[in-house]
């Protein structure tokens, strides 16, 4: 039986758009650990940017960031993911299409820097009171920020080839 392939190309994405979803919800509800839980959530454009294409991903994104914000009442997890985790994996994709790996991280840094900056404005108050004494000096934060993104990147890299190796063909 043939398999109709415009279907899967919606149905795929939207299921992982539920599952982001779902992620999004439980890091706004969880006590602890909810940046670590968007940032999973923000994972799974990715397989839809792999799977389907990179306009899927953008749409996975969409639905997401718009259904979040009229569902779940912690806006700060909702912003982490529309604009920076749920985002990110488009935007690496498109710059990785660069093959040329100095701009590459450049770009991915400055990024980083226009999302991290939206959300410090955005949410300074909650993001301060949230952190260690430290990172009050604003350059710390932004220079451990700029650090655990890039540790980030590397293991999204990583996954992104687990994903590939692995999971792709048995969605396929």
């Amino acid at each position: 039986m043939r398999r109709n392939t415009s279907a899967s190309k919606v149905a795929y994405p939207a299921v992982l758009g539920a599952l982001s979803l779902v992620l999004v919800y439980i890091g706004s509800i969880a006590p602890t650990g909810n940046w670590g839980i968007i940032a999973v959530a923000g994972l799974l454009p990715s397989a839809a940017v792999i799977s389907v294409g990179l306009q899927a991903g953008f749409l996975c994104w969409a639905c997401v960031s718009i259904l979040a914000f009229l569902l779940i009442p912690d806006k700060f997890c909702v912003l982490m993911f529309a604009v920076l985790f749920g985002l990110y994996p488009m935007v690496k994709s498109l710059i990785e299409r660069l093959r040329r790996r100095p701009l590459e991280y450049v770009l991915k840094l400055v990024f980083f820097n226009l999302a991290f900056t939206v959300l410090y404005v955005v949410m300074k108050n909650a993001v301060l009171a949230s952190l260690p004494e430290v990172f009050s000096v604003v350059w710390v934060l932004y220079l451990a920020g700029n650090v655990v993104f890039l540790l980030y990147d590397f293991g999204f890299s990583k996954l992104i080839g687990a994903y590939i190796a692995r999971i792709q063909r048995a969605v396929r």
